[in-house]
């Protein structure tokens, strides 16, 4: 099993940066790709950025593409986002997802395909 706890959420405004972190516990031995999704009020969830276990591949939505920024460090087992140039429309519950087997990252945007999940982070932006 692995758990994931996710931080670094908040209220800022429109056009501020936020970093926010997703830490593994458990059998991180067994975790390969790492992503993060986020979902709005009254909308579903979708996806925002995946990362291999590497870091070599990423892959990100166009809705985040050139102000999100994703990375990892296996030693601390935690995944980071970076968010830049925020938006009203980013406001959402931003939730990190691993998987236990490997695939592809540019297959990476479905969240079927991710075996855990983690409680969930709230960032609002203001205009």
């Amino acid at each position: 099993q692995v758990q994931l706890v996710e931080s670094g959420g908040g209220l800022v405004q429109a056009g501020d940066s936020l970093r926010l972190s997703c830490a593994a516990s458990g059998r991180t031995d067994s975790v390969y790709v790492m992503a993060w999704f986020r979902q709005a009020p009254g909308k579903e969830r979708e996806f925002a950025a995946a990362i291999s276990r590497n870091g070599g591949d990423i892959n990100y939505a166009d809705s985040v593409k050139g102000r999100f920024t994703i990375s990892r460090d296996n030693v601390k087992n935690t995944v980071y986002l970076r968010m830049n140039s925020l938006k009203t429309e980013d406001t959402a519950v931003y939730y990190c997802a691993a998987a236990k087997t490997p695939f592809l990252v540019f297959l990476g945007g479905s969240g079927g395909r991710y075996d855990y999940w983690g409680q969930g982070t709230q960032v609002t932006v203001s205009s």
